[in-house]
């Protein structure tokens, strides 16, 4: 099968989606039993407006259902799929992404965002380096999960070094290895929170969106970038032009380019803990 027809078959006709999304609503319904008929029928008319082939008006009706289950990595997941055959690749990316920091081992939305990143480029789109990408390959909870796991580990192989002081030499090679094992997994979790909090990201969602030398309109043009290319916010500022209040960041992307751009012209993603 060619790789066009793998995105048919995954992205487009969402490869299981729906079918989580089932499962999804049912959890919803359980969980926010007055809102559930709000839930069912928003859930409903994402579904046919998909099926009908309006796909902008899917890809936001899914989007509706976000606030009611923020970590439910599906709904971004078929909004990234509604917005890729609308043809705002840069929604879809960002969607994907997001759906990814959620789940960062799910194939179908790893591969559907490699996917659309060849549309904005045949190099990898993301700036992330091979380190980064080591870190951000399990969740903060899931590094904390394992920390703790290893930090329990160590503090019964301490107990029991005290409690059977016969067993001390033969448990002291494992008790140093899992006092080495909890300080390696700390430094990963400090990495990783370092990585995901304190930078931020974002998606170009215009198709004509101007980076210049300065937050001002007036100021020098210095790149066009794709819809759909990632970039990382450097700075922001908010200025007044007569009554309107214009808030501006300073991104660079993966080529090093960098310049002011509007925010209305991207996605920023927010840090996923």
């Amino acid at each position: 099968m060619s790789v066009a027809n793998q995105l048919t078959s995954s992205a487009i006709h969402q490869s299981g989606g729906v079918a989580r999304l089932w499962c999804l609503v049912a959890l919803l319904f359980a969980a926010f039993p007055v809102r559930g008929g709000d839930l069912e029928s928003a859930f409903d008319a994402a579904n046919r407006a998909y099926e009908q082939g309006k796909f902008t008006e899917a890809a936001a009706l899914y989007e509706k259902l976000i606030p009611s289950a923020p970590r439910a990595g599906a709904l971004y997941f078929n909004s990234g799929n509604a917005w890729f055959k609308a043809g705002q690749t840069g929604r879809a990316i960002a969607a994907y992404r997001q759906a990814e920091a959620l789940a960062p081992r799910d194939p179908g939305i790893r591969f559907n965002l490699q996917f659309a990143r060849k549309k904005v480029t045949t190099q990898d789109a993301s700036a992330s380096s091979l380190w980064q990408r080591a870190f951000t390959t399990l969740t903060l909870n899931e590094w904390a999960g394992l920390l703790a796991g290893a930090v329990w580990l160590w503090f019964a192989l301490l107990a029991l070094r005290e409690w059977r002081p016969a067993l001390r030499a033969a448990l002291s090679g494992y008790t140093a290895t899992a006092g080495v094992t909890c300080l390696a997994l700390a430094g990963c979790l400090a990495a990783s929170a370092q990585l995901r909090l304190q930078t931020v990201s974002a998606v170009v969602v215009a198709s004509d969106a101007i980076a210049r030398s300065g937050p001002l309109d007036e100021a020098k043009v210095l790149h066009q970038f794709r819809d759909g290319l990632e970039v990382t916010v450097l700075d922001e500022k908010e200025i007044t032009v007569g009554a309107t209040r214009q808030r501006w960041l300073q991104v660079r992307d993966v080529a090093n380019r960098s310049g002011w751009m509007k925010s209305d012209q991207v996605i920023e993603l927010p840090p996923v803990r």
